[in-house]
This record gives structure tokens, C-alpha cells and sequence, in this order.
């Protein structure tokens, strides 16, 4: 079997490091938010381009706490998009706030820029742009617009850890970002984990009051906050891993050029990478119109191949009718029909990726 995912086999590529980490987080006896988290707030921030980091205990918290430290609350609108995972628009949800739905670009997958001025009303307090499959959005005109109108930005940077816009990692550019540490993503705990970044001091501070009860000093809360809290062995796992994501990260991109080459003439879609970034491959998704045919003929010769995402947020029974469309999202819904996330991880032998290959051009040559 070829999973579409393998978060043990880096565990396995860097198991001495990683074993060697916990054990010294284990000896050392403080377990929330010590040197370990304190370390890697550090280093992230650092490695993205920001100023500071606040880790977190998942990439929907992120979310929600980086809102609510913009001051979204009930009866604000933030704008985002429909495809993309559930979390995306749950956070906003749980800020009592309410999502305003864009279309997508059909070769790019993100928000549509060309929609978002349109969109924006006197309500709108938040955009939340998606770098969806390590792809990054349209970051430049995106923020051109947001400044113009005075809004915030917050990234949606969960599937795109190292991914580069115009000479600078996604996750520097907006108010703030969000990064989620899920074990399948390019950086990955063996756990659930996540961080804000950003480099304004002033939601920095307000950021970590908010993920700690809203504490200034131990049992004195200066304002209403929750509990979520990035633990000191998650901490110590990213920092051994943020070692190697540039290398993991360049494994994937050469996967994915492999992909692309070999799919060239079997009538699948394969990415397009937006000109002046650096796309880095958490998803490989390609599309067609016998998405599902393919889908099940993969999973017959024991690949697993995936489909992010078959329903957009909008279309799904939770959330009929709740969030605000503003414009058609004809583009989203045929993305749904369509797409299919194909293996990629760094550890995906050259092998492996090249039965996948051929088992779409075979599948190409069978079809009617």
C-alpha cells in the first residue's frame, strides 16, 4: 500500500533526535510552557520572518485566537473561502462572528482577489486568505486591498509551512498567521499543536494573554481568555523537525516535479504554481473530470489517494444557509468535483511515486 500520508516514517527518519528530545523534556519535569516552547516560538517566528511566535494547541485555535485578538466578535463579518477545511471557517464561528464566502482562482485554488473588494462592507472586520496545499495565495494584491480599506489580515498558513510569496515565507506578510502542526503537515507533531505569529507587539501581547485564561499574573485574569497551550515535548519534536523542513520541503518539491512530468499527457490537470513563489507540495492535487473513476481504480492497486475537499463549507449540512455567499462560487464547487490529492511525502520513495505515474497513464489508456 502507498499512503497518501506517513507521519510515522519521519518519526522513523529521526527517531534518535526525537527520542533524545522527549527524554529531555521528561528529565527536565516542567511540561506547559517552558524553555522548549519558549525556544520554539523563538525560532519560528524567526524562521517565517516575524517577530514573534505563540504557540498554541492546535491550527483551529490559532485561528480563533489570532480573530479574537483583532477584535472580531459577534456580529462582524470576516471574508475567507469555502474551499479549504472545515477549521478555516470554524474559527470564525466560534468568535460568534460570521464568514463571508469568496470564489477561488481556477488555476490557483485560493482566494480570488478579483472578488475581494466587492465583498468588503462596512461589517467586514477580518480576511482570512488560504495558502491551500502548500500553495500561497495572491498575498500583494490581497494586502494592497485589505490596506486600503483598513482591515485585517490573518493568514491561513496550515498547509503551507516554508512556502515562499515574492522572496518572503507566507505567514510575514498579513496582521497575523496561523500555522497548524497536525501530524501530516509539513512540519508535524506527533500530536496536535499550532502557533500565531506576527510582529505587532501589541497583538503579540494580546495573543498570549488569550491562549492563558487571559493572565497577567498566575490566577488574575485581566481579560476573558481560554486554554490552549503549545506542551513542552510537541515543542521539543518541532524544533528537532524545523531543522529539516527546508530539505523535506525541497523532497517534495522534487516528488511533485516527477508528478507533473509523468502526468503530462494522461489528461489530468496537474498544479500550477503561482509565478514568484515557491509552492511547497503538502497536498500533490491534480484534477479530473473522472475524479472518481481514478479515485477508485488508485485505491484498487493500493494507493491512497484523497479528495481535499469533496464538499466546500458552504454546500456541507452544518452550514446551509449560515454563511454569507457573496457572488457565485461556480469555481469552488467545480474544484470539488474534481480534485485528487495524490501521495506526496518526503519520504516517498522515487519508486513508489513512479508506480503512481504509471498507473494513471495506464488508467488514461483503458478509459473509452
Amino acid at each position: 500500500m502507498i499512503p497518501a500520508a506517513n507521519p510515522k516514517a519521519q518519526y522513523l527518519r529521526h527517531r534518535d533526535e526525537i527520542s533524545a528530545a522527549i527524554s529531555g523534556v521528561l528529565d527536565n519535569g516542567r511540561y506547559i510552557l517552558g524553555d522548549e516552547v519558549l525556544a520554539f516560538e523563538a525560532e519560528f517566528a524567526s524562521y517565517v520572518g516575524s517577530k514573534f511566535g505563540i504557540g498554541v494547541g492546535s491550527g483551529t485555535e490559532a485561528l480563533h485566537i489570532a480573530l479574537r485578538a483583532c477584535g472580531i466578535g459577534e456580529g462582524d463579518e470576516v471574508l475567507t473561502v469555502s474551499h479549504t477545511a472545515v477549521a478555516t471557517v470554524a474559527a470564525i464561528e466560534l468568535c460568534n462572528a460570521r464568514p463571508v464566502i469568496i470564489d477561488i482562482e481556477r488555476d490557483y485554488l485560493t482566494m480570488d482577489p478579483a472578488r475581494l473588494a466587492d465583498a468588503i462592507t462596512p461589517r467586514t472586520k477580518a480576511i482570512v486568505p488560504v495558502h491551500l496545499y502548500g500553495q500561497p495565495a495572491d498575498l500583494s494584491t490581497i494586502m494592497e486591498i485589505a490596506h486600503k480599506s483598513g482591515i485585517p489580515v490573518i493568514e491561513d498558513c496550515a498547509q503551507a509551512h516554508g512556502a515562499m510569496y515574492r522572496g518572503r515565507r507566507v505567514g510575514s506578510w498579513g496582521d497575523m498567521a496561523c500555522f497548524s502542526f497536525y501530524p501530516t503537515k509539513n512540519l508535524g507533531a506527533i500530536g496536535d499543536g499550532g502557533i500565531i505569529v506576527t510582529s505587532n507587539p501589541d497583538l503579540a501581547k494580546r495573543t498570549r494573554l488569550l491562549r492563558e485564561y487571559g493572565w497577567t499574573g498566575r490566577y488574575i485574569s485581566d481579560i476573558p481568555g481560554m486554554n490552549s497551550r503549545l506542551d513542552e515535548i510537541q515543542a521539543a519534536i518541532l524544533r528537532i523537525k524545523l531543522k529539516h523542513l527546508d530539505s523535506d520541503n525541497a523532497l517534495r518539491i522534487h516528488l511533485a516535479s516527477l508528478y507533473s512530468k509523468g502526468l503530462r499527457k494522461t489528461g489530468v490537470v496537474t498544479p500550477k504554481v503561482r509565478p514568484e513563489t515557491q509552492h511547497v507540495f503538502h497536498l500533490y492535487v491534480i484534477r479530473s473530470p473522472e475524479r472518481d473513476r481514478l479515485q477508485a481504480y488508485l485505491k484498487a492497486h493500493n494507493v491512497g489517494a484523497l479528495i481535499h475537499y469533496p464538499v466546500p463549507v458552504h454546500l456541507q449540512p452544518a452550514y446551509i444557509g449560515r454563511l454569507r455567499c457573496a457572488g457565485d462560487l461556480s469555481e469552488t464547487e467545480q474544484a470539488a468535483r474534481e480534485v485528487l490529492s495524490l501521495p506526496i511525502y518526503p519520504e516517498l520513495s522515487l519508486a513508489d511515486a513512479g508506480k503512481v505515474i504509471e498507473l494513471i497513464q495506464m488508467f488514461r489508456t483503458r478509459q473509452p
